[in-house]
């Protein structure tokens, strides 16, 4: 057995060693005998949520300790011996989990142990500030008919009828919806659940989206959130597909789509009928090729259509309400439909014996009824959901070991927590304890393994985890009742790389983590295109992967130490059980994601942040605060008149220096008068090196390296001072220009970059007459900021404004000269000042 004590060092002390992945760093660790890795979510944590990084071993380690480091300083910053430990698991011979949960600074730290070092994770409430929106990105890439991300139209004929009544070969438009994965078969059932999920989550979260795309899925704002604008994308799909009472269609395409990787705007695979694919018509009936299904009815599918177009009319009712109108009255006649003939309507196979084989469909018209209620408040569909609630009161997967493909979807039931939110406390206590009971299996299944994966690792899983983690939300939420709220953390970090392959299960989230490179995609492989925002399938039981038809990995597996007996992933394209985004998967991961964001947006401290390229400039404009600031790199003139104007009126202020000003021996007493007077003070580059282009915003001017050994040696010299990083987390940047870039890499250090707020001019304060029309006189500044501060609604609220310390000799009206007027008649309009750190916001 092998002791060792884990110890959370800074970032600085292996500068030499990591790659950067993404708003965080990410470090490829190699230990002393390669035996040992910690895992931990890429994405950070929320600072009120559990946090747990993971140690897995090949080897038996015990662990006593273990301490947070900050990321750049090298401080520790918190020790504990909180630590669960486990026996074998997957690949492992060992695991520990190590909770740190009770620390809640934000910033940037990682986590070492004798032998072996973690990545670098972020605390903080904006962690997964726009989640919710990267989904969106595949799922535009997943559109068919116009595909905006191609910007090319594909399968525009579609299609011919099959097994419909009247005979087959008709032509009906069914042009639209998302593809399904890989391949370009689109099911109703996972379009119709994906629609769903998407409304659901604006539904619940609608602060949590925003709109940076058009309904074409064109980038440029609309004035609807992109959310609503794709899941109307498949709406409108889905009433194509059910085009009048009783007809409904159930797919297009089949498993003749199989043809090897091609782009979907040049498929060339013929069904023997022009560019027309098949549409299967719903019979209730077996259907398929070679391979059929075991259809028994039509309620799973026209469940899941008439739950869809509730919500929707739900949500659409007050921005159309012609369309929430028609929406309804197609609910209802789809709830019908489902009732006339009960049973599953699986999807058709073709040559291959794989297919989506549901057996479950009470939960379906459960959520429909549930839905219909929760629109128009009838007490009949009330009754109704409670009838076929109480038909199926946990999905059938959780706690099983293992399900057939799609077997029991969807992955949660949404119809319970809609019908927990009723009046009727009966009604409402039973739905929650139907909640429980599933998660109370899933805990069970997991509790003793150190990922606490209690999900059985079949086609899918990772589905089925956020199915698991969506449910445990809603059921806290709801109930009040937090004992899932671990096993949820569990759940969420293992999406985001806390499991034994390190790896965040969805494509390019977070931006530049260690996540899927080589998914199972025409667009990737053919093309090189990334399709960010896809949740990958995630892995499964290694003997499902050996017994799959026609997979083969097509390139060496870097994640071979971590594959295991009990379950494998793979990051290679000819894995298309594992590496395979799916639309589906994908939508019903947003409702989790945008509560996420919630839960940082609620817990914060109260107040609006404003920020440009990724940096804040103003803070709360809701509360009477300015935040004062000062620069300087050279001149420091205005010393004198500063600190007496702050002195006078008892103002704290926020001073920026670079790194040569705080070691210039002629400031060394003005600095340590501005800390004794209890000033902010902080850093603004070394050398005051300019970022970006001036003509070019987007052109970054230095290297990832050369700005994190600058800004490193600027709080080195801080240091003398006995100003240490965490004193100083608010970093202004030097000219206060930059980019998206430069915020990014000032996050990844913990660190918060803030600019000054625009409008006032008062930054202008450097310029002299000798530059013509670019000169502002103190006199134009003043009245810009007086001005400005009889705004309505919120004038000055929040802003950071900022004059230099010092300015060039040939500007003889100096701004600072002022201040003593400024902060009178500013006081005289109940303004206060404060410093920056201690804002409203904060």
């Amino acid at each position: 057995m092998i002791v060792v004590e884990f110890v959370l060092i800074t970032q600085s002390m292996l500068f030499f060693r990591c790659c950067i992945f993404t708003g965080i760093f990410v470090f490829t660790f190699i230990n002393l005998k390669a035996q040992s890795w910690i895992r931990i979510n890429q994405m950070g944590y929320l600072p009120e949520s559990h946090k747990v990084a993971v140690l897995v071993s090949k080897e038996e380690v015990s662990v006593n300790t273990f301490t947070l480091h900050d990321a750049m300083t090298h401080e520790e910053v918190w020790r504990s011996g909180k630590i669960q430990s486990f026996g074998p698991y997957a690949a492992f011979q060992s695991g520990n989990r190590l909770n740190f949960s009770d620390f809640k600074r934000p910033g940037a730290y990682y986590i070492q142990t004798a032998q072996t070092k973690s990545p670098v994770f972020k605390i903080g409430y904006d962690v997964y500030d726009g989640a919710a929106d990267v989904l969106l990105h595949y799922m535009r890439q997943q559109r068919c008919g116009y595909n905006p991300f191609l910007k090319d139209s594909c399968h525009i004929h579609d299609g011919f009828r099959v097994y419909h009544p009247s005979g087959d070969s008709a032509h009906v438009n069914v042009t639209g919806g998302w593809h399904d994965a890989t391949d370009y078969l689109q099911y109703t059932a996972t379009s119709a659940n994906a629609v769903y999920q998407m409304l659901f989550a604006y539904q619940q979260n609608p602060d949590s989206f925003g709109d940076a795309y058009d309904a074409a899925g064109l980038a440029g704002s609309n004035g609807i959130p992109d959310v609503l604008d794709e899941a109307r994308w498949g709406l409108e799909w889905l009433l194509k597909m059910n085009p009048a009472p009783g007809e409904m269609y159930n797919q297009i395409a089949d498993d003749r789509d199989h043809a090897g990787f091609r782009l979907p705007n040049h498929d060339s695979v013929s069904y023997g009928k022009g560019k027309e694919r098949p549409v299967y018509f719903i019979t209730g009936k077996p259907q398929g090729l070679k391979y059929k299904n075991r259809a028994t009815g039509v309620s799973s599918t026209a469940g899941k259509f008439a739950s869809a177009f509730a919500i929707a009319a739900d949500v659409f009712g007050e921005s159309d309400p012609e369309l929430a109108s028609q929406l309804e009255e197609k609910a209802v006649e789809a709830f019908a439909f489902g009732e006339s003939d009960l049973g599953v309507s699986q999807t058709a196979p073709g040559r291959a014996p794989y297919f989506y084989e549901e057996d479950n469909w009470v939960d379906d018209m459960e959520l429909a009824a549930a839905q219909l209620y929760q629109l128009n408040g009838k007490s009949n569909w009330l009754e109704k959901g409670k009838r076929y609630g109480q038909l199926e009161k946990t999905t059938p997967w959780m706690g099983a070991d293992t399900a057939r493909h799609y077997q029991w979807y969807p992955f949660w039931n949404a119809g319970h927590f809609q019908l927990s939110h009723t009046s009727d406390e009966k009604v409402s206590q039973q739905f929650q304890y139907y909640m429980k009971e599933g998660l109370q299996k899933i805990y069970d299944k997991g509790k003793d393994n150190p990922f606490l994966m209690g999900v059985p690792f079949i086609w899918c899983s990772n589905n089925l985890v956020a199915g698991a983690a969506s449910q445990a939300h809603v059921y806290e939420l709801t109930s009040g009742d937090s004992q899932f709220a671990e096993m949820e953390a569990a759940l969420r970090d293992w999406l985001f790389g806390c499991n034994p392959w390190g790896v965040s299960m969805i494509v390019d989230l977070p931006e530049r983590g260690k996540s899927p490179t080589k998914p199972h995609s025409s667009l990737t492989l053919l093309e090189g295109y990334a399709l960010t925002g896809g949740l990958v399938d995630g892995p499964v039981y290694g003997s499902i992967f050996n017994n799959l038809k026609g997979l083969r990995l097509m390139d060496a597996d870097p994640y071979a130490a971590f594959q295991s007996d009990l379950v494998v992933y793979h990051d290679d394209f000819g894995d298309y059980s594992t590496n395979e985004p799916t639309m589906d998967g994908t939508a019903s991961l947003m409702y989790f994601l945008s509560a996420l964001e919630k839960e940082g947006q609620q817990t914060r401290p109260e107040g609006k942040l404003n920020e440009s390229f990724g940096a804040i400039y103003r803070t709360d404009s809701t509360h009477k605060n300015i935040n004062l600031m000062f620069s300087a790199h050279e001149f420091a003139d205005g010393y004198t008149s500063i600190r007496n104007a702050l002195n006078k009126h008892q103002v704290k202020a926020s001073f920026f220096f670079t790194g040569d000003f705080y070691r210039n021996p002629e400031f060394k007493e003005m600095i340590q008068s501005l800390k004794e007077d209890g000033h902010y003070l902080g850093a603004h580059s070394d050398k005051h090196l300019l970022y970006a282009s001036w003509e070019n915003r987007d052109s970054t001017l230095v290297s990832n390296a050369e700005f994190k050994e600058d800004l490193k040696i600027n709080y080195q010299a801080m240091e003398q001072f006995e100003i240490a990083k965490t004193d100083a987390i608010f970093y202004l940047p030097p000219y206060e220009w930059y980019n998206h870039t430069i915020a990014a890499w000032t996050e990844e250090l913990g660190l918060k970059l803030i600019n000054f707020t625009p409008g006032t001019a008062s930054n202008q304060d450097w310029t002299y007459p000798e530059l013509g029309v670019s000169y502002i006189s103190s006199d134009e500044i003043m009245k810009n900021i007086l001005k400005t501060a009889e705004k309505k609604p919120s004038g000055l609220n929040g802003y950071n404004l900022l004059i230099h310390f010092g300015t060039d000799p040939r500007r003889k009206d100096k701004m600072y000269h002022q201040l003593d007027t400024l902060i009178t008649v500013l006081r005289n309009k109940s303004y206060q000042f404060c410093r920056i750190d201690q804002s409203a916001y904060w």
